[in-house]
């Protein structure tokens, strides 16, 4: 929520609690300066709401006799969106100092807003929806994630996630395939502009991860289930997309620590082994092209050996021939 609309709902909050508000009481309130208050309170005329403005050396600002503002009525597809919404915003770039005021009055401005939706909730509502956010997980803090899932997938599963209760789902593969599974869900995982599930599934006996815009109807289903002492749904998604299936398995040993090698290597991408008690480790990767590791591998700047595959030595040894030709090149026209 921008921060100047933001402090317009504060001062509609504060004239609704009665009586008249100085125009110098309301500036302190707001962290603004008197002007800012007038064209805040001209901005609420607007809305044809009746903001009075009281003259005289006492004056200020009231709301007109009788008003009250509307209650909010939402459905659960809303109110699960708008608070998605509020928890998941941000902004991907906050690297200046500068923004550091800036994104901290909006991560405020978003916390306040969904603690008044949920407030005025009705209880059985609002438990869900709790329900529904403490099942979710993130890789990264949350902040330019992808839309929130179709509230008719997610809200099952996460209900199946809280509740320990298998989830009936329709699913479609990358190649068009469609099947029907049983989940018994650990978790929703939000990564990389995405949502995920990851469950034991109970069509193939084996721990898998789903992609929700793959997911087409989910409904849970009765009985309950034992998840894992730890189920790490992060983990289980990173993991996962780590080692899926993909035209070339790299194998690799790098002379660096795992923290150094995820720099740019993330873990959803490539498994780190440690190798003691040397300072080197294992990298395994599954990518459909192999033309961007070069360049990766010189980025890491350590010492590496190529186990496997083959093409990309020649692919090495060919980075490394355009960056010596480049270096000797005479740099006159």
């Amino acid at each position: 929520m921008p921060r100047p609309l933001a402090r317009v709902l504060t001062l509609l909050e504060l004239l609704q609690s009665g009586g008249t508000r100085t125009v110098s009481e309301l500036a302190a309130r707001l962290d603004v300066d008197e002007r800012t208050v007038r064209r805040y309170a001209q901005q609420l005329l607007d809305l044809d709401i009746p903001v009075e403005s009281v003259r005289g050396r006492y004056g200020g600002y009231r709301l007109g006799p009788g008003y009250r503002v509307p209650p909010l009525m939402l459905n659960d597809d809303e109110a699960l969106a708008v608070l998605l919404s509020l928890t998941t915003a941000g902004d991907t770039g906050r690297d200046t100092a500068g923004d550091t005021a800036r994104d901290t009055a909006r991560d405020t401005a978003r916390e306040t807003a969904a603690a008044k939706i949920r407030r005025v909730l009705p209880d059985r509502l609002r438990r869900k929806l709790d329900a529904v956010l403490a099942s979710l997980a993130y890789t990264t803090p949350p902040g330019g994630i992808a839309d929130a899932p179709d509230p008719a997938i997610l809200l099952p599963i996460a209900d199946a996630v809280h509740h320990h209760r298998p989830v009936s789902i329709r699913h479609t593969a990358a190649d068009g395939h469609r099947t029907e599974r049983t989940l018994h869900p650990y978790g929703v995982v939000a990564h990389a502009g995405r949502w995920y599930v990851t469950a034991a599934d109970l069509l193939s006996g084996e721990d898998r991860t789903f992609r929700l815009d793959r997911i087409t109807d989910a409904r849970t289903l009765p009985g309950a289930f034992t998840p894992p002492p730890d189920p790490a749904p992060t983990t289980r998604v990173l993991n996962a997309l780590a080692t899926a299936p993909h035209r070339h398995q790299v194998t690799l040993h790098i002379q660096a620590p795992p923290t150094h090698i995820h720099t740019h290597l993330p873990p959803s991408l490539a498994t780190v082994t440690p190798l003691p008690p040397d300072d080197w480790c294992r990298v395994t990767l599954h990518v459909t092209h192999l033309t961007w590791l070069p360049a990766t591998l010189a980025a890491l700047d350590r010492p590496f050996t190529i186990e496997r595959p083959t093409e990309l030595r020649t692919l090495v040894e060919e980075f490394a021939n355009r960056l010596l030709d480049s270096a000797r090149r005479d740099p006159r026209p």
